[in-house]
């Protein structure tokens, strides 16, 4: 039985001063008419019914998930009292689901990421659903196909065809890379053996939860301890014992570790929207290259990012990324963004 996990509980850093702490990306209107969190639940709800839909998220952002997606049941609604990365609140939603699906099958998903074809975003995971209920100990993880040498990403070097389900191809993992330098993803992109990691895992319960006691096994007693607490005891054991579990990421804990991990290379029209580049890849740009509304009068202006609430004139400048809100205004050169984060430390 497939549910869906979204993760919805990152701050969206890169994405400042638009995305801030109290309304990171996932909760914002990028694209269209839905929110980022909400075309991940319209996504996933077309292969999985909303009972089965949980998100897991930071307990400042409950309030944002009730009103973006007031279909989600309150049950469904998985709150960490404090951030401890990927791994535990992975396993603490485990815990939760298998509650109420014994045989869960679960699809990971983060909440903040653009998937233009969805037809074949379904079909891949049609397929890794069913390779795991015949290999009920591996894990599958979706491997988007690069198309440009990513430094912000990593990436999953592939080995030899496992299986072939649904004319969907499932490849076991040679090993997991952390984010290389530009010299090193070009030769990634030309040995055509390379994936991005998309962050996108599926698996049963049942395995994740062996897999957290197996590696990580203080964290494992510990949520398991929750997780037994009697009925109307279960939130205060959470509240006062989750910031004993250790602060590790899933990739780092477990699936750098595992032994049955595979691939599927996956060609979904998939982004990660983690950066104002990524905004640059997907909206019109004038004869000049510039991403801007109508109330931005440009002059000899190539190659920029500018969205401001005000009137605003570019005059000879190229390659810069200007944000307004009501709070802040943020000028950067695109070949900075990836500073921003730390940059914002001296304004907010």
């Amino acid at each position: 039985m497939l549910c869906a996990l979204i993760m919805a509980g990152g701050k969206g850093t890169r994405f400042w001063p638009l995305s801030t702490e109290e309304k990171p990306k996932q909760f914002l209107n990028l694209f269209g008419n839905n929110t980022m969190i909400q075309m991940t639940v319209n996504r996933i709800a077309k292969i999985v019914p909303k009972e089965r839909i949980f998100i897991v998220t930071a307990k400042q952002y409950v309030d944002l998930v009730r009103v973006q997606l007031p279909k989600i049941d309150e049950r469904n609604i998985i709150v960490e009292p404090v951030g401890k990365n990927t791994a535990p609140c992975i396993a603490l939603s485990a815990f939760i689901i298998k509650k109420y699906y014994r045989n869960a099958t679960i699809a990971v998903l983060p909440s903040d990421h653009l998937i233009r074809n969805e037809d074949k975003f379904i079909n891949t995971l049609n397929a890794a659903e069913k390779f795991i209920e015949h290999h009920k100990s591996a894990i599958v993880t979706l491997g988007m196909k690069p198309d440009r040498p990513e430094t912000g990403y990593g990436y999953i070097k592939c080995s030899e065809v496992k299986s072939s389900i649904n004319n969907v191809d499932i490849l076991k993992v040679a090993s997991f890379v952390e984010k290389p330098d530009l010299i090193k993803a070009e030769k990634y992109i030309d040995s055509n053996n390379y994936l991005w990691n998309g962050g996108i895992f599926i698996w049963k319960a049942e395995n994740i939860l062996k897999l957290t006691k197996k590696y990580i096994r203080h964290t494992y007693d510990v949520l398991n301890q929750i997780s037994s607490a009697r009925k109307g005891e279960f939130l205060n054991a959470l509240s006062s014992r989750y910031n004993e579990v250790e602060s590790v990421s899933v990739d780092y804990a477990i699936m750098e570790n595992a032994d049955s991990v595979y691939v599927i290379p996956s060609d979904i029209g998939w982004d990660d929207i983690g950066n104002w580049s990524s905004i640059e890849r997907y909206n019109p740009k004038d004869e000049e290259g510039n991403v801007r509304d109508n109330n931005i009068k440009v002059y000899k202006s190539k190659s920029n990012i500018v969205m401001t609430k005000k009137k605003t004139l570019l005059n000879n400048v190229k390659n810069l990324i200007v944000v307004e809100t009501d709070e802040y205004i943020l000028i950067s050169s695109k070949d900075s963004e990836q500073e921003i984060k730390l940059a914002k430390e001296l304004i907010s």
